[in-house]
């Protein structure tokens, strides 16, 4: 007989698909549903990338496979999703997590790089959703994870695609817990706080920023990819199927100050 943690937290028998894991918080993301029990589908642009997360798993007695393909390309995206349900027939969880981030002044912000994020960020997001949504409405059951950000919450500074796009993930997982939650289908968000990854490098090396990020962060550190692992957990198990439509700050108390 199952304990009651793996009833309500294993993920035994589920499939899950993460995108964007082939490095920093995804791949944590993707190893944390791998210990759980899913079996999980890496994703990345640069398929090279992905065998490493894949052999990682599959170290510690999981099963993966990786489909490389680019989230700002709305049919690869298709492609991705149609490709993620055939390798076992179902597909039971998506963790929309792929994303990019380009700074500068809102003044001198180019349309190229303003283009580029929102496609990888929302619309990318909207699209694997809408796919993963449509298969998983039709099962009755499903866990949709979007990867939101502090600045679902905030305006941020010299980020301003990022700012919008991310605000406007919050927005759609309540849109879409709306239409969907009665059908079986949680959709819910984690918002990261400021994590030690490649897209805060240069926040990380600037010594006057860091400063004054740690200084208001209450649990008085960076977060660690790591740091995510229980929050994706919960929110792709049974232990969180009367919650949807919720955005989850894991934060170091940020939000709170």
């Amino acid at each position: 007989m199952a304990s009651y943690l793996e009833q309500k937290f294993g993920l035994r028998g589920k499939v899950a698909l993460v995108t964007g894991s082939s490095q920093g918080l995804g791949q944590g993301m993707a190893r944390a549903l791998a210990q759980a029990g899913a079996d999980v589908i890496v994703n990345g642009r640069v398929a090279s990338k992905l065998a490493p997360v894949v052999k990682e798993i599959e170290a510690f007695g999981g099963k993966a496979t990786a489909i490389a393909a680019d989230l700002g390309n709305r049919a690869d995206v298709q492609r991705l999703i149609e490709q993620a349900i055939a390798w076992q027939g179902h597909l039971d969880i998506l963790v929309n997590n792929a994303g990019t981030i380009k700074r500068a002044p809102s003044a001198d912000y180019t349309d190229a790089d303003w283009d580029l994020v929102l496609n990888v960020n929302l619309n990318g997001v909207f699209t694997a959703a809408r796919a993963a949504g449509k298969h998983m409405v039709a099962r009755g059951s499903g866990k949709i994870i979007n990867i939101a950000s502090l600045l679902t919450f905030f305006g941020g500074f010299t980020v301003p695609a990022y700012a919008a796009s991310k605000g406007g993930v919050g927005q759609l997982t309540k849109a879409l817990s709306n239409e969907w939650s009665s059908k079986g289908v949680q959709v819910n968000a984690i918002a990261p706080g400021y994590m030690r990854t490649e897209n805060t490098a240069a926040l990380q090396a600037d010594p006057v920023r860091s400063k004054e990020i740690l200084s208001r962060i209450p649990a008085n550190r960076w977060g660690e990819p790591s740091d995510l692992e229980g929050a994706v957990v919960f929110l792709a198990s049974s232990a969180s199927d009367y919650l949807s439509g919720h955005v989850m700050a894991v934060d170091g108390g940020w939000c709170g100050r």
